[in-house]
């Protein structure tokens, strides 16, 4: 699960992006680079003593609570990773008179709730909410908070028709009556949310900084951060690991440095957070001069195909652009692994990207629908955006006390951006219950 936001708090309840030539709005780095999205996987688990590490268990009762006792200007967290978990966190943690730094080395907050700005040839701007194309909720926690992202107008309700397509009968099927479950997108992008959390008062955002490397002082009982150049980034409080590159050993298949949070410094904690199984898949973007008029859908998932798995027409959201039809697809994970596999996690060749989106275009044009020449066509390669699974569950993060470390992000509870509001909100309160100690 994720992180939440807002004044109050509530009990906690898809990244990554290349540089490729074209300018991108504000996204998070990926794999490729280390734009790594959001957070990943961390497992709970061991005999961890409760004096050294503690999990939320916020009693989504008691709102309104401030929870800090400690002059605001004496406190500072820092927060790596500005993916909705980390921005939620932060958020919570500002408003609780709380100093936060956020450092994020992509160019911009998101994560996997990134928008990507591309260039056609005919020098149209093109927008695609190229990583999660909506969320949703059942939790009554996050709900309220999405009504008052709704009343910022950060966030809209997608009113679509939604279903699927069956690649061996060429027909739609399970088509999803309207309403049953809302679905959620950001105003005008996906991360609107995370633009505005990220810009709060009580906030610094510092993007395109990548952390190499995080110490624990224990004489001073507090953080210091350095980059990947090994440049100072200053002392903190606590910390917030919302980005998995943090602890994850895809930081040293990338970058060659070992992991900037050392687990073994950390008594338990290399115990209970081990490599978890995540689900790279690709996106292809395309821009059409006139609607898919033989889609009666704007968003459905695809059966029997191995190489597409979903499509969203981007478009068609709260918001948008209508001046093109944008549709991005997603590929299946097996397709995305058999690739990975084969030419390794390094950030992929214009080249190679081009032959993906050649074959993932021709694999829609197979569906039989009428699917017109797009004028626009790109992919982007998410290598370890989306978690397989969960690990915390119902601890919702993982905290060391002692030294004030979290380590929150959807692979906490659920791998999606509900569970990720819930991890990060988490997070946020239990720094706040533990503010009189920082």
């Amino acid at each position: 699960m994720r992180t939440v936001e807002d004044g109050d708090f509530i009990i906690p309840v898809f990244e990554n992006v290349e540089d490729d030539e074209a300018p991108v709005e504000e996204e998070p780095m990926d794999e490729e680079q280390l734009e790594e999205e959001d957070v990943d996987e961390v497992e709970v688990g061991g005999n961890e003593s409760e004096a050294e590490f503690e999990y939320s268990t916020h009693d989504p009762n008691v709102k309104n609570v401030d929870w800090c006792t400690m002059n605001p200007i004496a406190t500072k967290v820092a927060v790596i990773g500005a993916g909705i978990s980390g921005a939620v966190c932060a958020s919570n943690l500002a408003k609780n008179g709380i100093s936060v730094t956020i450092f994020e080395s992509a160019r911009g907050p998101g994560g996997r709730m990134s928008r990507r700005r591309e260039i056609a040839d005919d020098d149209r701007e093109l927008y695609f909410d190229h990583g999660a194309p909506y969320f949703t909720s059942t939790n009554t926690d996050v709900e309220e908070m999405i009504r008052r992202w709704e009343a910022r107008g950060l966030v809209a309700e997608w009113k679509q028709n939604f279903g699927s397509f069956d690649f061996i009968t060429k027909k739609f099927v399970n088509f999803e009556k309207e309403g049953l479950k809302r679905k959620y997108v950001g105003i005008p992008g996906m991360n609107s949310i995370c633009r505005a959390l990220c810009h709060e008062p009580g906030i610094e955002s510092k993007f395109g900084v990548m952390v190499g490397r995080l110490e624990w002082l224990e004489n001073e009982e507090s953080w210091t951060l350095a980059d990947v150049n090994g440049q100072d980034l200053g002392k903190f409080n606590g910390v917030v690991a919302s980005d998995k590159s943090t602890f994850s050993q895809r930081f040293t298949k990338v970058t060659g440095k070992p992991p900037p949070l050392d687990l073994k410094m950390i008594p338990g904690l290399a115990d209970m957070i081990e490599e978890v199984p995540v689900r790279p898949c690709f996106a292809l973007m395309l821009a059409f001069e006139n609607p898919l008029s033989s889609i009666p859908l704007k968003g459905f998932s695809i059966d029997n195909s191995q190489l597409l798995s979903w499509a969203t027409c981007d478009s068609s959201k709260p918001g948008r652009s209508t001046s093109s039809e944008r549709w991005v697809l997603r590929s299946t994970e097996e397709y995305a692994q058999g690739i990975i596999g084969r030419a390794g996690l390094q950030k992929p060749s214009n080249a190679a990207l081009s032959e993906i989106a050649d074959e993932l275009f021709q694999e829609f044009q197979k569906t039989g629908l009428d699917i017109s020449l797009p004028f626009f066509k790109k992919a982007h390669r998410w290598g370890s955006a989306f978690p397989a699974i969960s690990t915390t569950k119902d601890e919702k993060c993982i905290w060391d006390k002692r030294k004030k470390l979290a380590i929150c992000g959807d692979f906490c509870v659920s791998p999606d951006v509900e569970g990720a509001i819930a991890s990060g909100l988490a997070a946020a309160s239990m720094f706040s219950q533990s503010s009189s100690c920082l």
